[in-house]
C-alpha cells in the first residue's frame, strides 16, 4: 500500500474493525432465506447415487438444509473472523510504525491522523507553522514508507524459506 493512503485508511480501518466487532458478536448465522435461496439455485454436490427403496423427501430435505446452513455459516464467520484479523493486523502495525518514528513525529502522526485535527490546530498546539507540519509529515511518511518495506521484506522471507 502506498504511504501516503496509509493516513487515510487508518480512519477507515477503525470503522471496519468496529464493524467487525459488531458483527462478530452478534453473530448468528446466515439467514434461513438465504440458505433456502442457496438450496434451490445450487448446483448438488457430490457424488449422486440412486436408490431402488423408498426415500423420506422430508429427512433427506432437513439433513440438507441442516448441512447447508452448517456450511454456509462456517463460510460467513470464517470470512468475517478473517477479515478482522486483517484489519487489526494493519491497525495494530500501523500504530506501533506511528509509535517507532523519530522526535516529536510520533505526537505529530497521533494527533494528525488519530486525533484528525487540522495543520492549523497542531501548528498552534507545536508552535510551528503549517509549513512545518506539512515537513513533519512528509518526514513521517518517509519514516513509514521504510518500516513497511522493513515489514514487507521479512514477510517475504518468510515465505521463500
Amino acid at each position: 500500500m502506498e504511504t501516503e493512503k496509509l493516513f487515510k485508511e487508518y480512519r477507515n480501518w477503525k470503522k471496519d474493525m468496529g464493524l467487525l466487532e459488531f458483527e462478530l458478536s452478534r453473530f448468528e448465522g446466515v439467514p434461513y432465506e438465504d440458505v433456502i435461496e442457496s438450496m434451490c439455485l445450487g448446483q448438488p454436490q457430490g457424488e449422486r447415487v440412486q436408490g431402488g427403496g423408498i426415500s423420506d423427501k422430508t429427512g433427506n430435505a432437513a439433513v440438507k438444509y441442516r448441512q447447508v446452513k452448517e456450511r454456509l455459516d462456517d463460510d460467513w464467520f470464517d470470512y468475517l473472523l478473517g477479515r478482522y484479523q486483517a484489519v487489526k493486523e494493519e491497525l495494530e502495525f500501523f500504530e506501533y510504525a506511528v509509535g517507532q518514528l523519530s522526535g516529536r513525529l510520533p505526537e505529530v502522526v497521533r494527533d494528525m491522523v488519530m486525533e484528525d485535527m487540522t495543520w492549523r490546530e497542531m501548528a498552534e498546539k507545536y508552535n510551528v507553522s503549517e509549513t512545518m507540519i506539512a515537513k513533519y509529515r512528509k518526514k513521517a511518511l518517509a519514516e513509514m514508507k521504510e518500516l513497511y518495506r522493513i515489514r514487507e521484506k521479512t514477510a517475504g522471507r518468510y515465505l521463500l524459506d
